[in-house]
């Protein structure tokens, strides 16, 4: 299963101590809330960035900002910030909770002005908490991967949702994915998406490699992530062949190496997919140490 423990493990996260950024100010943690009558609440209207700060330095940080904006006006929601204002209240959050090395989770969303499917009369609020979280799936998977089973539920298409935007609503599936793999003794999901092709987990972007080349889907109806994109940069420099490409399910079964990215998930192997199993591969290994190596840069 999942090890994302911590010491606040068993806290909320409602009653922890600490500071959020919230609507241009630092304010106690227990004292961020909002009322139950809220549009982002009810009509799933929030975007949100996962980030994650090495050695006192949020890695990627302009691109997640430019992100989260963006991912605000895909869901025609105006964003109140600048991309300058965002990126000095994460380091401010850090400061004020005196982290090094962190998890940062920026969210807008819609606020309670207005109730119903129409929401131009809504405000909407910004706030960016942190806290401390290891890496997303247990020390002892390295060497063996995590498991995976391919989910019932299928990523819509690009004419039916907001695909490119980090839109909470779109997470939905996900999270139930999520539950029913781990209620068969699996890690996470293999998403497919409404044409039949492999493209995700729950929760990071999936890589196969086969015969030296390193095959990823192609980013056309699943988000293109930051840490995506990281590692196609690493290949390069690493003279290693990148293809962009459907992965069929026929394909991923046959593949040499099978690896996950993610801003939570780093850069994580996969060891089965349904009854499927695979080693932990050199590509795999070179590409986890150099990501590794970057981000504490």
């Amino acid at each position: 299963m999942t090890n994302n423990t911590n010491n606040n493990s068993l806290l909320p996260f409602d009653d922890r101590d600490g500071f959020i950024w919230f609507d241009g100010r630092i304010i106690r943690w227990r004292e961020a809330t909002i009322h139950v009558i809220t549009h982002g609440l009810h009509y799933g209207s929030a975007v949100f960035e996962g980030e994650r700060a090495y050695n006192g330095k949020i890695f990627k940080s302009y691109e997640h900002t430019e992100r989260f904006i963006c991912s605000a006006a895909l869901i025609d929601m105006p964003f109140p910030y600048s991309a300058d204002e965002i990126l000095v209240a994460k380091e401010s959050v850090l400061k004020a909770n005196g982290f090094t090395d962190c998890y940062i989770r920026p969210l807008a969303w819609r606020g309670s002005e207005q109730m119903g499917i129409g929401a131009r009369l809504t405000k909407t609020h910004v706030m960016i908490a942190a806290w401390q979280w290891p890496s997303y799936f247990s020390a002892e998977l390295r060497e063996t991967g995590i498991s995976l089973i391919t989910s019932k539920w299928r990523k819509p298409s690009p004419d039916t949702a907001p695909i490119t935007s980090k839109a909470s609503g779109l997470y939905i599936i996900n999270t139930m994915s999520k539950h029913a793999a781990e209620d068969a003794g699996f890690h996470d999901a293999l998403m497919l998406d409404y044409r039949g092709y492999a493209v995700e987990a729950t929760g990071a972007n999936l890589f196969m490699v086969k015969d030296g080349v390193v095959i990823t889907p192609k980013p056309d109806c699943f988000l293109n992530g930051i840490t995506r994109l990281t590692i196609i940069d690493l290949c390069a420099q690493n003279n290693i062949q990148v293809v962009e490409d459907h992965i069929s399910v026929d394909a991923l079964r046959a593949a040499d190496e099978v690896f996950l990215t993610g801003t939570a998930a780093e850069v994580n192997a996969v060891g089965r997919i349904d009854d499927t199993h695979y080693k932990v591969g050199p590509i795999t290994r070179l590409l986890r140490e150099q990501y590794e190596v970057l981000v504490r840069r």
